[in-house]
């Protein structure tokens, strides 16, 4: 018999007949249909593949007496009762590694358009307005850019910044010997250094609203804010006002707090760029990431250890 994987995330029908090759699937994308999938089937999964914004609870864990192994599809795992199920023996793992470039990349969009003010100028363009009526949009290249995050993904972000001879620096809990960017234990400080601030910092309650009306009016009129992180971290109603307030002059937002619903205080306003959490998702870092899980579980129900374990 297979051996029994609750999916509690979207997956495309095609990686769903891939794990069904190794697996007996119960997909369950959303909670209720994760609830009735653990009262129906707890007793019998052995495998349980999330995401950090959807997670698994310690209550949902002890519905689950043969669990074995948790897998976070992607990176994050801020809602993943990680302590709580390794104390009870279950081994987690994560996708870390395979949607970087991808993240990356969305990131650089994500601040192009919002710096060289992209969406304005095509709704301009298609109303025949030209560009003598229009307000110069400013530079990219030789700014400052500030990451809160410098993680595999941040260093990703700072290695495209200097094909734009963009001077960089980091926050992070403690400074990195491995890299040359200047380092900043305050995020303040980095927020009133830079012109661009990158949040690539994991979520969850350490880093709740790190984001917040003081590093906002650090970053100042000119500066440019961009999260392909969590939500969480930006406070949106303190980032509303600073947008509105002329306080800072930009964001590009691929994560929001209210997210799968779209940020309700931003949408009327042309100085955000946003995107529906699409950062890490591309058919190439998808794939990636399904292929992770499929060498974790692979790895763990031959009792080796997983490619990426937390």
């Amino acid at each position: 018999m297979k051996p029994v994987l609750l999916a509690l995330m979207f997956l495309s029908e095609e990686h769903i007949a891939q794990m069904a090759q190794t697996f007996e699937v119960i997909y369950a994308p959303d909670a209720p249909q994760a609830a009735a999938a653990i009262a129906q089937h707890g007793s019998r999964v052995r495998v349980v593949l999330t995401i950090g914004a959807v997670g698994l609870s310690p209550a949902q864990i002890d519905a689950l007496p043969a669990l074995t192994l948790i897998c976070a599809l992607g990176a994050g795992y801020e809602n993943i009762a990680v302590d709580y199920a390794k104390a009870r023996g279950v081994v987690v793992a994560t996708g870390a590694g395979t949607n970087d470039d991808c993240v990356a990349d969305h990131t650089w969009g994500l601040l192009i358009a919002a710096q060289r003010r992209i969406l304005p100028l095509d709704k301009a363009t298609r109303a025949g307005i030209w560009r003598t009526a229009l307000p110069l949009p400013p530079n990219v290249s030789h700014k400052r850019l500030g990451i809160i995050g410098l993680g595999t993904i941040g260093k990703k972000i700072a290695q495209r910044a200097l094909g734009f001879e963009i001077e960089v620096g980091y926050h992070n809990r403690s400074a990195r010997t491995d890299v040359p960017y200047r380092y900043f234990g305050d995020v303040t400080a980095l927020a009133e250094w830079a012109d661009f601030l990158v949040v690539a910092t994991p979520g969850g309650a350490g880093t709740k609203h790190l984001v917040n009306a003081e590093v906002l009016n650090a970053l100042g009129p000119r500066g440019v804010v961009v999260n392909i992180a969590r939500g969480s971290v930006i406070d949106t109603t303190a980032l509303a006002a600073a947008l509105r307030e002329g306080r800072i002059a930009a964001a590009g937002l691929d994560v929001y707090e209210s997210e799968p619903a779209p940020p309700a205080e931003l949408l009327d306003l042309d100085n955000v760029v946003l995107t529906p959490h699409v950062a890490g998702w591309s058919p190439e870092a998808v794939q990636a990431s399904v292929d992770r899980f499929m060498e974790n579980a692979r790895r763990h129900l031959a009792g080796q250890a997983p490619v990426s374990p937390l």
